[in-house]
């Protein structure tokens, strides 16, 4: 029997946090999706501020991810994903900003990872460092999947896909029976969950989930997107680059 077409929307915005405006920085996150029938990869990651080349590797990291897992499949997908972050990491080495040509310079790329793969009423987040995901059913926000930050010892670590160690750090959770996803980077997690990272605070999440429902216009969506997370309160509270993915499907 031949797997039931799904209907997929899909939009993001990325943008520049006032701490990198003032430092004439560039937003060093980076945010995409690709579908392929009813198939759906997105991802998003937030490259690190300590590193010179962060977006970079922001950039090489999503994009990298959503070509490859775009023809995975629910058997193949963990496997698939070490893979994809192997060639990303083996991109960077050979990237014309890495002198040395070897591991020991990737951490001049460092970025987090959270994505997640769906196909067929199922899927799995993928996961290195903060930023998180979630899974849910228009209108229900109270069963929710979450895919929560991991930070280090210390509240402004965390881990990154460049790390000699990443494969210790990368986490998988599975969700099924949802038809809406979102991820986010470090920057929006704050407004978006309590402080346990079990519950969302409603008065921010909602009307944002809401209005998305309801504009079909995807340049309108994407630019009250951004204007919500260019607020000047938002970036007085929170300074560093935001970004949030969206997914209806």
């Amino acid at each position: 029997m031949p797997n039931k077409q799904t209907h997929i929307r899909t939009l993001s915005a990325c943008l520049r946090g006032a701490l990198h405006k003032a430092n004439k920085m560039p937003c060093q996150d980076y945010a995409c999706s690709k579908t392929l029938k009813n198939k759906l990869v997105g991802v998003v990651s937030d490259g690190a501020g300590s590193a010179p080349y962060g977006q970079i590797g922001a950039k090489i990291v999503c994009k990298t991810l959503c070509d490859l897992l775009v023809r995975s499949n629910h058997k193949t997908i963990r496997r698939d994903v070490v893979k994809a972050i192997e060639i990303a990491r083996q991109k960077l080495i050979f990237h014309r900003f890495n002198k040395s040509k070897s591991e020991s310079d990737l951490i001049n790329f460092s970025a987090t990872v959270i994505g997640f793969f769906y196909h067929n009423d199922k899927g799995i987040f993928f996961h290195i460092g903060d930023g998180a995901g979630i899974a849910f059913n228009a209108g229900n926000y109270d069963n929710l999947f979450i895919s929560e930050p991991e930070n280090g010892t210390f509240s402004c670590e965390t881990y990154f896909y460049t790390m000699s160690d990443w494969r210790d750090c990368l986490r998988f959770k599975p969700f099924a029976d949802i038809n809406r996803l979102m991820l986010m980077t470090d920057g929006v997690t704050g407004f978006v969950f309590l402080n346990d990272f079990y519950k969302i605070q409603r008065k921010f999440f909602v009307p944002i989930v809401e209005y998305l429902e309801k504009e079909q216009r995807k340049t309108y969506a994407v630019r009250a997107l951004k204007n919500t997370l260019d607020d000047a309160r938002a970036q007085r509270i929170n300074a560093d680059d935001k970004t949030i993915l969206w997914a209806e499907v």
